[in-house]
């Protein structure tokens, strides 16, 4: 066959082209069907046509009878009703012309169900019939179309039918209007109507329709849902809950559904359970965990396994809502099947250990030292780092059991953690990417939501010998910068982004266990050809962010003091890492650190273009400009605005005066420094104490004529800075800046670029 698009070899020569310049040309001398087409139009018609009125009639109703889409249950988890699937599909066309009593049926209960009777399926016709005769029964009784009315009628005639449809029909009405029934009315009738339920299930429990079965299992549990109480206490009522344990193992998969979907229901959904003084735990549960166990040891070691299957798929769901005693013996059941070495039942048995963990069941019914006990456990079935999927569970297991340990106890976790952390780091010796990004994301997630919560509680983290929690802390950071070595440069990406989390997290606490890992990831950066700059970035711009720029320059130094020979300046890379990532930051320690190298760097520059060494100038303006913008990061949230601002207020004023170069940079920290750094009413005053200094200055900025004002950004960055700082300033030194600018607007010798009068009338400085 031949590629699509393509014409065959030989077929071109065959083919009836256009003329050139023809293409467009409408009716084309090939015309052999239109002809015919023609010659129909114009022929004779018949006298005895078959098309008559009836014919149409029927023509329309067939039309108008199409399918509908597939009608839902209450939940919307599955089709309301449909065709068992050995069952024959039948269609009733002229059904919807008889049903008297189901288009104006009042109950709203059964409205979806108005909507069926247009429908091809045989099932849905029977279930509209049933509807309608039911209806029209209670009608002719005086009813008034009550659930309770319904219910009736229904069980009733449920006890009549015989045949599987309508069973099946009966009992799907039924389960719609169980849910309405008022409770009390349930409670009285429990025993009969569980009585039909279960004689009905006996009887088409290994019949070749399951359509019955599905909805009576649906009634049965929608019934012991509505139970109180004091029901439960009752050997009836556990023994019906027995019968429909027995159907979760059905091998009919619809049928096995229904059955588990409806004990599910019971043990979480039961009425009593969210009412006042409910207990915690449906009595019923220690009984399902029992029954869970036994088929399990009664399907044994089977080579197939298809039941032990079926109840993991169940524990999966009951698990969470089980009592501590009986959740201890499940979990023990779980681990002894995954001894038989068979994949599936190894999935599911982690899938249901995974379920466990997530939902993060009260300590009623998953104590700490069991959730720590299952943890131990599940390290002798550590799969190898070759095995993809069994890894994946099992991490993602760890992970949830340990982010509810920590919920319950965090100590008691912190002293597992560490163990997780060196098998997880072993993961990323993987050969799957998979893998190693998962191994990554637990050890991220644990972190956040296992260590960052309580690093607080911890205070600051020695580097000597730590004991109690610092401990577990150490060495779970031990095991991380493990990855820094080369055996992992494969996985250095994302052993990178597991250090970034831990800054983040502990770096405020342990930055003295953390400074020979801030020297490897140096050496790192320095190394030639290194990929990962950006991230190894990120993850230093971490520490500086919870450590504090001081520590960081403690632990790898700039190596930058104007006096070098050679111009390579390796760790340059620093300073855009600290103006992206400080803030909270001690503002003294750029008055004591960075403004002094500026200056040098500054007067090295000057120096350097004096002797005409322009390029070696260059290098150094930048890196002192580079030294300044540290400044804005600095005056967002400092630590220390009250003690330290006035020992820089100078500085900035003469640079805002004599710096046009770094005007823009002074007047950003200005701004940020008012409206991200003043928390308190002192921080506020501190900086206003100054506005009669700032203010005449960046009033000569903003109104001077010259070469660095001329630009649009410049001027409006010093007049944004104003406005900003005329919000901290006294309302008395307002008023008086504001009748100096009007004295100055109206006077004759006023024009666009007047300078501004200084408060007070005098240009001098006062730094007080």
């Amino acid at each position: 066959m031949g590629r699509s698009g393509k014409l065959r070899s030989g077929s071109a020569s065959k083919l009836k082209r256009w003329r050139k310049g023809h293409s467009s040309d409408s009716n084309p001398e090939g015309r052999r069907y239109r002809l015919a087409a023609r010659g129909r139009l114009l022929a004779p018609r018949s006298e005895n046509s078959n098309l008559t009125v009836d014919a149409l009639k029927l023509h329309n109703e067939l039309q108008s009878s199409g399918p509908l889409p597939a009608f839902r249950d209450v939940e919307g988890a599955q089709p309301c009703m449909e065709d068992d699937t050995n069952a024959e599909t039948k269609t009733h066309r002229s059904s919807a012309t008889f049903l008297s009593g189901l288009s104006d049926c009042t109950n709203l209960t059964f409205s979806k169900v108005q909507r069926l009777w247009e429908s091809n399926s045989a099932a849905h016709k029977e279930i509209c019939a049933v509807l309608a005769a039911v209806t029209e029964v209670i009608r002719a009784q005086g009813g008034t179309e009550s659930e309770t009315e319904y219910f009736g009628a229904l069980m009733t005639t449920l006890e009549a039918v015989e045949s599987p449809e309508s069973m099946a029909a009966v009992a799907y009405l039924l389960n719609l209007v169980l849910k309405r029934v008022p409770g009390p009315v349930l409670i009285k009738k429990f025993s009969d109507t569980s009585k039909a339920f279960m004689g009905i299930l006996s009887s088409q429990a290994y019949g070749s329709s399951t359509l019955a079965l599905r909805w009576v299992l649906s009634c049965l549990a929608t019934l012991l849902r509505r139970q109180n109480l004091v029901a439960w206490n009752y050997p009836v009522t556990m023994q019906v809950f027995h019968g429909l344990l027995s159907f979760t193992v059905h091998v009919k998969p619809k049928v096995r559904k229904a059955a588990q979907h409806g004990v599910c229901s019971i043990l979480r959904g039961s009425e009593f359970l969210f009412g006042d003084g409910a207990p915690s735990l449906h009595p019923a549960a220690s009984s399902a965990a029992k029954f869970c166990v036994q088929e399990i040891e009664k399907a044994g070691g089977a080579k197939e396994a298809t039941t032990t299957l079926h109840v993991l798929t169940l524990l999966r769901d009951l698990l969470p809502c089980l009592p501590a005693s009986s959740v201890k013996l499940c979990c023990e059941t779980l681990l002894r099947v995954m001894n038989l070495s068979h994949v599936l039942v190894t999935a599911c048995a982690m899938n249901a250990f995974h379920s466990l963990f997530a939902a993060q069941p009260p300590s009623s019914s998953l104590p700490a030292e069991l959730n720590a006990q299952i943890i131990t456990a599940l390290y002798d079935y550590v799969p190898s780092v070759g095995d993809l999927q069994p890894l994946l569970a099992w991490l993602a297991v760890m992970e949830r059991a340990h982010v509810n340990l920590a919920k319950l106890q965090w100590e008691l976790c912190w002293a597992h953690l560490s163990r997780l952390f060196s098998v997880a780091m072993g993961s990323f010796l993987s050969p799957h990417t998979q893998v190693v990004s998962a191994a990554a994301q637990t050890l991220k997630v644990l972190l956040d939501e296992c260590v960052a919560p309580h690093m607080a509680e911890l205070g600051l983290v020695s580097s000597a010998t730590p004991s109690g929690p610092a401990a577990h802390v150490c060495k779970m950071f031990r095991a991380v910068e493990e990855g820094l070595m080369y055996r992992f440069h494969a996985a250095w990406a994302s052993v990178l982004q597991v250090l970034k989390a831990f800054f983040e997290s502990c770096g405020c606490q342990c930055h003295p266990i953390m400074r020979k890992c801030l020297q490897s990831l140096a050496d790192l950066r320095g190394s030639p050809h290194f990929p990962h700059t950006n991230l190894l970035d990120q993850a230093v711009g971490a520490a500086v962010a919870t450590m504090g720029p001081e520590v960081v320059l403690q632990a790898v130094p700039l190596d930058i003091d104007g006096t070098e020979e050679t111009l390579d300046f390796p760790r340059s890379w620093l300073l855009p890492v600290l103006r992206d990532h400080i803030h909270a930051a001690p503002l003294g320690f750029f008055c004591t650190y960075f403004l002094p190298l500026a200056t040098t760097l500054k007067n090295r520059a000057t120096d350097l273009a004096q002797a005409e060494r322009h390029l070696e100038a260059k290098i150094y303006d930048t890196l002192q400009c580079q030294v300044w913008n540290l400044l804005p990061s600095f005056c967002t949230q400092p630590t220390d605005i009250v003690s330290s601002f006035k020992a820089l207020a100078r500085t900035l004023g003469m640079a805002i005066s004599n710096r046009s170069d770094l005007r823009l940079i002074v007047c950003q920290a200005l701004r940020r420094l008012i409206n991200k750094g003043c928390q308190t009413d002192a921080e506020r005053a501190e900086v206003g104490r100054f506005a009669k200094n700032f203010l005449p200055i960046l009033f000569n900025a903003y109104s001077q004529q010259d070469a660095a004002t001329e630009s649009p950004v410049q001027r409006r960055s010093v007049l944004d800075t104003i406005r900003a700082y005329l919000t901290v300033t006294e309302p008395q030194m307002v008023c008086g800046f504001l009748e100096k600018a009007i004295e100055k607007l109206t006077s004759p010798e006023n024009s666009e670029f007047t300078s501004a009068v200084p408060a007070a009338g005098s240009p001098c400085w006062t730094w007080l």
